[in-house]
């Protein structure tokens, strides 16, 4: 007999975006699933999934740092789980995660967290840093479960004594759609190579180094492009100054081609997707350039290492090195046509057999449902 579980994010456009899945497994299994996220645009997703209960979360403020919010978050979400009379609870994002942990064990629900990427506030060292980690080993026994992206993450915790290692289990991400991120031909767009960074333009992105290696290989190369599609992050701290963007763009250093809903286009036409990130859960782009058939460069760190074989599908680069970034640049640049198109093709299958959203979506459904009560 199938449960009632509840999916919590702090967006609805992360549930669009990364959730789909999951919802779509949940309810082939019989269960009844509601939503509990901030009302956005991206509600549209209901259309496909109209027998999905959309309860809107009021005073979750994403980047907020006021603790009497987050107290009256606790609150709102202990009224919700208990009038929703729900089996099991699956957060999403940090506040979720730590407030929702507090919410469920008030109503004794079972309660897993989903950790997807550690973002800001573990990758930069500060009072942020001390606070969220301390809120996580706090909270920590209210969850049955940690759910991760990438092995690199769940060590981490385990290392910060956050969750002991038998809490913790780690999933390839949270797959990609390889019927809707199809392959095309590289090279197709013009006589020129394009290079793509898809993704917030935050320096924790690695749009900085993007930058700099775009404007060693162009003062080299003429037959280049680099390409940068993304939007602006207002309510993160590491988001890039906008004075600087727009003269990398006046100078014609990048070609910005603002954000985008569908990327697929811009995939299409490139040659190589490049993200030379910090830090990742596990980076959907790259996933997504993977399913499309085009060779990637990112960097060996957590997250993006597990998406790319070296010399195989891709090449990894140090993080912060847009030295060695250029230099792999021109290494790609220097291949044959024949060894960029199997690169795109080894790619493909990495997608298909890895990382499908098909294949992580049972994954999850599988601990999901050791989880709950009576299984």
């Amino acid at each position: 007999m199938g449960k009632k579980i509840a999916i919590v994010a702090n967006t609805t456009w992360n549930i669009f975006n990364f959730r789909l899945n999951v919802i779509a497994e949940l309810v082939a299994r019989g269960h009844q699933v509601v939503v509990i996220a901030p009302v956005d645009e991206f509600m549209e997703y209901k259309e496909r999934f109209p027998s999905v209960e959309h309860v809107a979360l009021r005073v979750l403020d994403r980047d907020g740092k006021n603790p009497f919010r987050d107290f009256i978050l606790i609150e709102e979400l202990r009224r919700k789980y208990k009038n929703l009379n729900l089996d099991l609870v699956l957060h999403y994002t940090h506040k979720p995660n730590i407030y929702g942990a507090i919410a469920a064990h008030l109503n004794s629900i079972p309660s897993i967290a989903v950790i997807t990427g550690l973002g800001y506030a573990f990758i930069h060292n500060g009072w942020v840093n001390r606070i969220t980690k301390s809120l996580y080993k706090l909270t920590s026994k209210y969850h049955n479960k940690f759910i991760f992206e990438n092995t690199d993450d769940l060590q981490l915790f385990i290392d910060n004594k956050i969750i002991a290692s038998e809490k913790g289990v780690s999933v390839k991400g949270c797959g990609v759609d390889t019927k809707y991120f199809q392959p095309s031909s590289n090279g197709v767009y013009s006589d020129k190579l394009v290079f793509t960074f898809i993704g917030r333009l935050l320096y924790d992105k690695g749009i900085i180094e993007f930058i700099e290696a775009a404007k060693a290989i162009l003062s080299k190369y003429i037959s280049v492009e680099f390409w940068v599609i993304g939007e602006f992050d207002e309510g993160n701290p590491s988001t890039i100054n906008k004075d600087e963007f727009v003269k990398w763009v006046n100078q014609g250093t990048i070609v910005y081609h603002g954000f985008v809903r569908d990327v697929r286009p811009f995939i299409k036409k490139s040659n190589c997707i490049v993200l030379p990130s910090v830090r990742e859960g596990m980076p959907r782009i790259v996933l997504e350039g993977m399913a499309m058939g085009k060779p990637i460069i990112t960097t060996r760190t957590a997250g993006c290492r597990e998406t790319v074989e070296e010399g195989v599908n891709g090449f990894l680069v140090d993080v912060n090195d847009a030295e060695e970034l250029t230099q792999t640049i021109e290494k790609f640049i220097a291949l044959s046509g024949e060894e960029k198109a199997n690169m795109g093709i080894n790619g493909r299958k990495k997608a298909e057999t890895i990382f499908n959203d098909n294949i992580i979506a049972t994954q999850l459904c599988d601990i999901i449902e050791q989880e709950l009560p009576n299984s």
